[in-house]
């Protein structure tokens, strides 16, 4: 009897037990959590706040140098001519500007993937300043370059990123519209035909983003991942001088890249070409 007993209660406790961890999110295997160690990387490590207050530091240096030379353009849809046109910076948003990790780390959590939940994140208005980015753009604006935020974010989103912005207390030109969002004026994914608008008017002094395409064409930055590696080279003089890049290794499409720029179908599929990916 005793022996039957305790036979009962190790099924109860290893049933119990099954449905406690079942709860709790896969780490084997599971793509969110993949995921994982980048988000707790931006997050956590002192690596990543150093390199962001490294990059706007290295910006505010350009700044001047670029101030002072009348020839100096970040823009390659600058046009001629601009010289005396009055000075402006460009910046992209999310994780160039405003930090939207915490709605990442959400989403492991909830075992949910981008797009669920993006559109309500940006309605929260909750996202922090990145690193260093409040001190350069209180510098630029003293300085009187105009700031201009050129973001994928839709333009649905407009009137939440900007009050999410003042929030922070970030410059936000109020005489003229320096957000442009995508899908405003038929603006798509790419976003040179902003940038051309903005050199127009304006002598672009630095760019600064955290995907390629926040500097070139979508058309180029979307390659394979070799072609993009040759990219950087290509405008290695650009780097740390007129183009500043913001590292972000949560997402992007040097992620879709690695799938040839077309996502896989499955979930199988996609683990399958992550390694393969790899290079031991």
């Amino acid at each position: 009897m005793k022996s039957r007993n305790l036979l009962y209660f190790i099924i109860i406790l290893g049933t119990y037990a099954d449905n406690v961890y079942a709860k709790e999110p896969k780490v084997d295997n599971d793509l969110q959590a993949q995921s994982m160690l980048s988000v707790l990387y931006t997050q956590s490590s002192a690596e990543y706040e150093a390199n962001n207050l490294q990059t706007y530091a290295s910006a505010k240096l350009a700044l001047d140098k670029a101030l002072s030379n009348k020839k100096w353009t970040a823009a390659l849809e600058q046009k001629d001519n601009y010289q005396t046109k009055p000075p402006a910076v460009i910046l992209d948003i999310d994780e160039t500007v405003l930090n939207n990790i915490p709605f990442q780390a959400r989403a492991i959590i909830k075992g949910e993937s981008y797009p669920k939940g993006w559109l309500e994140w940006m309605l929260e208005e909750s996202a922090t300043a990145v690193a260093g980015v409040a001190d350069f753009l209180e510098y630029a604006s003293q300085k009187g370059v105009k700031i201009f935020y050129v973001t994928n974010r839709i333009a649905v989103a407009e009137d939440a990123t900007r009050n999410n912005i003042r929030k922070l207390g970030l410059p936000l030109d109020e005489d003229e519209d320096v957000l442009l969002m995508k899908n405003e004026n038929g603006w798509t994914s790419d976003k040179v035909s902003r940038r051309e608008l903005i050199s127009n008017n304006y002598r672009v002094l630095l760019l600064i983003g955290d995907q390629l395409g926040d500097f070139i064409s979508l058309e180029e930055a979307t390659v394979s991942v070799n072609e993009r590696q040759d990219l950087a080279k290509k405008y290695q003089d650009m780097w740390g001088t007129k183009w500043f890049m913001i590292t972000n290794p949560i997402y992007g499409r040097w992620e879709a890249s690695i799938y040839d720029n077309k996502y896989p179908d499955t979930e199988a599929e996609l683990m399958q070409m992550r390694i393969k990916a790899l290079k031991p």
